[in-house]
């Protein structure tokens, strides 16, 4: 069923595929094609499935002819993909993870320091963002002058998936330019959008396909649920974002998420990462990966490879033929367990201590540092074949992060009941079979702190230190932080990315951001 599923997904024509160029900077809005939209979808209009299932799949795929090929141009195909870049963005230039390789730009990630607009792994999310933004609002556009089947909803599905971009450009970046539908095609360089611009219309558009988003969705695609979960994500963050803490609306939303999506927490954490997990009843958004219709060095790949080696590991018993030798946890985040032996938390078994180094005195050094085999390969039911591209999907929303996030919500006073949030907290712990813990251990510190053990290597970990004032500055230090073994205060700066060098010169109505 999941090969079937994930073929509906990805699979895309070849004659869909003619619509999509590389759009590497934010005046490129038009793609290059063969045949018009209107005319393809006039004369096909099944059509729109593959343009959609095209869009969707950007944010796990490098680019449409498997994992040599790239929608954005990049001198590595691999390395251009959406997840990868949230990956390297989110959680190498944070606290619990770092990578070794130190290639063009990568030491500059990891060790959170020497940042600048020169850097590819920048240009590579802001390239993806104003790929699909413009491809999105092209197809959009194109379906006002034809008729297809559940055309108001692909529209919305559309708005969701451009939205969701967005909404990385908003976190990361802070600022850039909106193209929609009253603006596509403009010759002219659009004018800088700030913060407080995007989030009010990422905002606007979710709150306007929400009521008309389905309760369910087929597999891989947005629903009602995935829609309030980003709205959450937006207000939970709205105080960093803009200035105006937005707590009471996240909690709103999470909770519907809770009350309303029909998902519940699974029994066992392991098999939320393992290649059976299309069968959760917590993933609330997948980004969809398969050994043979999604082959991709960006997906969940990237992760499993990434973190795996034959210097110090068995690959097989993860499922996986490939082993990177690149990513390993710090005692950031192992640390928050205890002693690894004697913990009960089965979240605290899923780091790869043997030949390994508790402390990271050299990040390029693969033997300092646990690496983590959170995701794997292997099935958690049912027979395991290894393969060198991971089967396993990335759960970008789930429901324990909704319960955490109500959680935090109710403890920054937005609304809620106190102990509604401590039994969510507890709800996530018990599935790991750690501790409860009790009313006065529930604090803003011990929420950040279980997002670390529960969430960490999912995405969230940067943008989570940023919310608590806990990345820049010298109140909180990791192993690398400033390029120190120990870790040394940074800039406030850093808590935006420096917008890169190709868009600035393309388009000489941004601005870069300060420190840079």
């Amino acid at each position: 069923m999941k090969s079937f599923n994930k073929k509906i997904i990805l699979g895309i024509s070849a004659l869909v595929l003619l619509f999509f160029a590389s759009c590497t900077d934010d005046l490129n809005t038009e793609p290059k094609v063969e045949l018009s939209l209107e005319n393809l979808l006039a004369k096909d209009p099944n059509a729109i499935q593959g343009l959609l299932s095209k869009m969707y799949g950007t944010f796990a795929l490098s680019g449409p002819n498997g994992p040599g090929s790239s929608d954005i141009s990049g001198p590595d195909p691999g390395e251009t993909a959406f997840l990868r870049s949230i990956i390297n963005l989110q959680d190498f230039t944070a606290d619990g993870m770092k990578n070794r390789w130190g290639d063009d730009g990568l030491d500059q990630l990891t060790t959170t320091s020497n940042w600048d607009s020169n850097n590819k792994f920048f240009r590579y999310l802001y390239d993806r963002v104003y790929y699909i933004v413009p491809q999105t609002t092209n197809i959009i556009l194109a379906l006002e002058s034809v008729e297809v089947e559940d055309e108001e909803q692909i529209v919305s599905e559309l708005r969701f998936i451009r939205a969701l971009a967005y909404y990385y450009m908003i976190d990361c970046f802070g600022k850039g330019v909106i193209v929609n539908e009253t603006n596509y095609g403009n010759t002219t360089p659009l004018p800088e959008a700030s913060r407080q611009e995007l989030f009010e219309y990422v905002e606007s558009e979710l709150l306007a396909i929400e009521p008309d988003m389905p309760a369910s969705n087929s597999y891989g695609r947005a629903n009602k649920a995935v829609v309030r979960m980003l709205l959450a994500k937006l207000y939970l963050n709205a105080e960093v974002y803009t200035g105006a803490a937005r707590y009471n609306d996240a909690l709103n939303y999470s909770g519907l998420v809770i009350n309303e999506g029909g998902y519940t927490l699974v029994n066992d954490f392991v098999s939320l990462f393992s290649a059976d997990n299309d069968n959760s009843t917590e993933i609330i958004f997948p980004l969809i990966a398969d050994p043979v219709v999604s082959q991709s060095f960006g997906n969940t790949t990237y992760i499993v490879n990434g973190s795996l080696s034959t210097e110090t590991m068995p690959l097989a018993q993860f499922g996986a033929t490939e082993g990177w030798t690149g990513h390993r946890a710090t005692k950031a985040w192992y640390s928050l367990f205890g002693d690894l032996e004697t913990s009960t938390d089965e979240r605290a078994e899923l780091f790869w201590t043997e030949g390994h180094n508790y402390e990271m005195e050299d990040y390029k050094a693969w033997a300092d540092g646990y690496p983590s085999t959170k995701f794997r390969n292997s099935s958690y039911s049912g027979t395991t074949i290894a393969t060198s591209f991971s089967p396993t999907d990335f759960p970008l929303y789930r429901l324990a992060d909704a319960y955490l996030m109500y959680a935090e919500c109710v403890l920054r006073g937005g609304g809620g009941n106190q102990a509604e949030a401590l039994n969510y907290v507890n709800l996530v712990r018990s599935r790991s079979n750690a501790t409860e813990i009790s009313a006065s251990e529930l604090t803003l510190d011990f929420i950040l702190d279980e997002r670390a053990r529960e969430l960490n290597l999912e995405g969230h970990r940067r943008s989570d230190l940023i919310r608590f004032g806990k990345f820049s500055g010298g109140t909180y230090l990791w192993p690398w932080k400033g390029n120190d073994v120990n870790g040394t205060s940074i800039s406030a700066d850093y808590r935006l990315f420096p917008i890169p060098a190709n868009a600035l010169q393309s388009n000489p109505n941004l601005t870069q951001n300060p420190g840079y």
